[in-house]
């Protein structure tokens, strides 16, 4: 399912526009690697789907050259993010970038420290530098900018967006994150990989679950072992229990950004209803402590599973009810329809996944193309909707949450006895490979290499808000600043996911 071939940088541009083949082939995933201590090499890795396969370029660039490489991004615009921060964390300099600007680390970092060389030393104080920064905006007469955050009137975490306005139509929307990046990549660095996952399943709040499969996957394929039956349908039990939380809540936090108070309320009942039971079977709101390498940690009663049940027998209706308020809602649909279009085919070209991509025509979702843990064995259907506005991405989920709720209900009656969990052998030092999942934003991918004693050498995670988030940019213009809350809660994107 994953193939490796490696290549002298030099080549990376070429290698990688022939596996893109024009947009055929999405670019799901690049990062680089300090490689120096093992052959005297950082490495590049991009990452493709192809078919049903994953296809990774591996591109060598020596420690002793230029550090510097051609850059995919002016014709794989999937790539820009991906390409900036590897500037960014490395060193490593694409060059023919379009927007070279700071991604990861802003302006009071220097720009000759790189964290994520295996020489950079953590216990070194980082001097404060005053780098220039500038916003991307329209000029002209007429125009002018409208700032947002980063710090946000409501409890949310700080990201930066920058509207030039002409009249009351948004002509270009530039977004500034990155704010509280925590290093988590550099952190675990060394660690034995038990201890490394507490960090990882504190990525986000939203897609704890999500990230923990992904890191455990990753760990189990590199160790040859397969999780027993049992342990996989307690996984993919948390896992679809997150997926109903967030999209219930994400719902009702969708009709906030027009006023709709009934619903709103209603959204946040049943997504309090919902973590009250993922702590009654996890002890843990944000089900965390129940997926670990090698299975999960603790096992589910026939009461717990009976409380499941009955919380979707009631949910259901309710959730039906709330739906109903707005379905046949003409002045709500008015709001949404035609709001916020993100095309079929920026949604390709900007490798968007999840709710995103479904809404816009992109049939995709990890669980059916890559299957893992029991999902093979399960029946779902996976919503599709083609015009790619508020309104696809709001039907999505509600069609979702339906979905996920047949799930649950499979998952319990075909839960199988057995064990729980399987220890985890010596893995083989520097190898690596893939864990992923499908988290209610969308595919989420982690990629390690093994140390010496079963430690991390190297964990790149990358979230699904990490693809979806330049998706906001596109879905901004030619609409007005009181509908950006609405289009900017239809993707409901994670700021915690991209400052790992």
């Amino acid at each position: 399912m994953v193939e490796y071939v490696t290549i002298p940088a030099s080549k990376l541009q070429e290698a990688a526009e022939a596996i893109y083949e024009e947009g055929k082939n999405r670019l799901i995933a690049m990062f680089a690697n300090d490689e120096c201590g093992l052959h005297g090499n950082y490495a590049i890795y991009c990452v493709f789907a192809v078919g049903k396969d994953f296809r990774v370029i591996k591109a060598l660039l020596a420690a002793t050259g230029a550090l510097e490489f051609s850059s995919i991004t002016p014709h794989i615009s999937a790539a820009a993010w991906y390409e900036r921060e590897i500037y960014d964390l490395f060193g490593l300099k694409p060059i023919g970038h379009p927007d070279l600007r700071a991604l990861v680390l802003h302006e009071n970092w220097p720009d000759t420290i790189y964290p994520l060389r295996k020489d950079f030393d953590v216990t070194a104080p980082v001097p404060t530098a005053n780098r220039p920064w500038h916003m991307n905006s329209v000029e002209g007469e007429g125009v002018f900018e409208v700032p947002v955050g980063p710090i946000h009137a409501g409890i949310i975490e700080p990201g930066h967006f920058r509207f030039s306005q002409a009249g009351e139509s948004i002509l270009r929307l530039d977004a500034k994150m990155f704010f509280v990046h925590r290093g988590i990549e550099k952190a675990i660095e060394g660690l034995p990989l038990e201890k490394a996952f507490y960090q990882v399943e504190r990525i986000s709040g939203v897609c704890g679950v999500a990230h923990s499969l992904s890191y455990c996957h990753a760990i189990e394929a590199l160790a040859g072992v397969e999780v027993p039956k049992r342990a996989q349908y307690m996984r993919a039990l948390v896992a679809e229990l997150e997926r109903l939380y967030n999209h219930v809540g994400d719902i009702g936090n969708l009709c906030a950004g027009m006023g709709f108070a009934v619903a709103v309320m209603a959204g946040a009942r049943m997504k309090e209803a919902i973590m009250r039971v993922n702590e009654a079977v996890t002890g843990n709101r944000f089900l965390r402590g129940m997926v670990v390498p090698g299975g999960v940690r603790q096992d589910i009663t026939t009461n717990l599973a009976d409380e499941i049940i009955n919380l979707l027998d009631v949910l259901e209706p309710d959730f039906t009810e709330m739906i109903g308020l707005f379905r046949t809602n003409d002045a709500f649909l008015n709001r949404v329809n035609t709001t916020g279009v993100v095309s079929r085919q920026a949604a390709l070209d900007l490798s968007v996944v999840g709710v995103g991509a479904r809404a816009s025509g992109v049939d995709i979702d990890s669980r059916r193309d890559y299957p893992y843990d029991c999902y093979s064995k399960l029946k779902f259907e996976v919503p599709v909707y083609t015009t790619g506005d508020v309104a696809a991405r709001l039907w999505v989920r509600v069609d979702e949450v339906y979905q996920t709720m047949q799930l649950i209900r499979q998952i319990i009656a075909k839960m199988p006895d057995g064990a729980l969990i399987i220890a985890i052998p010596e893995i083989k030092p520097y190898s690596c490979g893939f864990g992923w999942s499908e988290s209610s934003q969308g595919h989420c991918i982690h990629w390690l290499m093994v140390g010496e004693n079963n430690t991390i050498y190297r964990l790149f995670v990358r979230a699904a808000a990490y693809c979806n988030w330049p998706a906001l940019t596109v879905a901004a213009p030619g609409n007005i600043i009181p509908d950006f809350p609405l289009v900017n809660k239809s993707y409901e994107l994670s700021y915690a996911c991209l400052d790992r």
